[in-house]
């Protein structure tokens, strides 16, 4: 460690004051819910209309009035395959200025700690399998992402950097794939996983015969519960001080076809699953190597089929309620 450095581990005052960025995301609402559950009561959040992070004033006066201590950086544009592909320019500009504003308002004002949340999309595009940590900049990135991967790689350099110049304890953490409660399930911009769901249930309310799937079914693919990602969130803070990205996931993957017959049987949806291989595949393979979070004392507990029960049962209900539109 640097001159001057002063890591920050061990259990967090219950009334630290904790800004949890994005907490209407999909990522920081299940940290924000973790935080709530364990008994944190001075959380400080802000609606992206109360608070545009990609505003440096904006950004800097918030962090000077409201003196966070310790910082979830969960905030960020992120979309799948199709919206990454659309929006390029829209991917890099606000990831990057979301990080950069964060990060430096952060060390301005004396925050005793920040977690800086990435993907695992950092790593190129044919590292090897599973992905280490050490891979990262060893090679191009997938295309189809390579626009918010370059943002968020950005951001790890930027938090490793304020640690080595300036004594920050900033660290980062790299999730795989995630999905869960508060997931976007809107066809135009979500992931696999919530997009699949959505497909099967209006397929079989409709008595559809098929459901496409975009592209071969060949890639293979690591999913993380959100509600783990959170509790991985909140350990790495405690317990974990040091540079370089660390990966939060199972370990485990699956090919595309082996999760859409997943889902289609948590679902009960019968019919054909219609493979278009003239969509992209994006990555052929994105397995975390987890030995590392493993090492410090984390893994995940929830187990693939039960988190998408869960996360059926949450998007249901929120469809019953009309939080989610057709």
């Amino acid at each position: 460690m640097s001159a001057g450095q002063v890591a920050h581990t061990g259990p967090l005052p219950r009334d630290a004051r904790i800004y949890v960025a994005g907490d209407r995301g999909l990522v920081g609402g299940a940290i924000r819910r973790r935080l709530e559950a364990d008994g944190f009561t001075n959380l400080i959040t802000r609606r992206s209309a109360e608070l545009d992070l990609r505003d440096q004033a904006a950004v800097r006066t918030f962090f000077r009035e409201e003196r966070p201590e310790y910082v979830f950086l969960a905030a960020a544009k992120v979309g799948g395959i199709l919206a990454n592909s659309t929006y390029p320019a829209q991917f890099l500009y606000d990831n990057l200025m979301i990080a950069t504003n964060v990060i430096h308002a952060a060390h301005e004002s004396g925050v005793r700690k920040l977690l800086n949340l990435g993907s695992s999309c950092i790593y190129p595009r044919m590292a090897p399998q599973p992905l280490k940590e050490e891979y990262l900049l060893t090679g191009p990135l997938e295309e189809t992402n390579r626009a918010y991967a370059v943002a968020k790689i950005a951001a790890i350099e930027l938090c490793d950097h304020y640690r080595a110049q300036y004594g920050a304890d900033f660290i980062s953490g790299m999730p795989t794939n995630l999905y869960g409660p508060g997931d976007n399930f809107d066809l135009k911009g979500s992931h696999v996983l919530p997009a699949l769901m959505r497909k099967m249930v209006e397929a079989q309310e409709a008595g559809a015969a098929q459901v496409e799937v975009w592209g071969s079914g060949t890639p293979l693919r690591e999913f993380l519960y959100v509600e783990d990602l959170a509790e991985a969130c909140l350990y790495l803070m405690e317990q974990v001080s040091e540079p370089g990205p660390i990966n939060i996931g199972t370990g485990e993957d699956l090919t595309i076809r082996e999760l859409a017959e997943l889902i289609a049987d948590v679902v009960g949806f019968e019919g054909d699953l219609v493979f278009d291989a003239s969509k992209p595949d994006g990555t052929p393979r994105k397995l975390m190597d987890v030995s590392k979070l493993t090492g410090l004392g984390w893994s995940a507990r929830t187990g693939l089929r039960e988190g998408i029960e869960r996360t059926f049962a949450w998007f249901m209900q929120e469809r019953a309620a009309g939080n989610i539109r057709s």
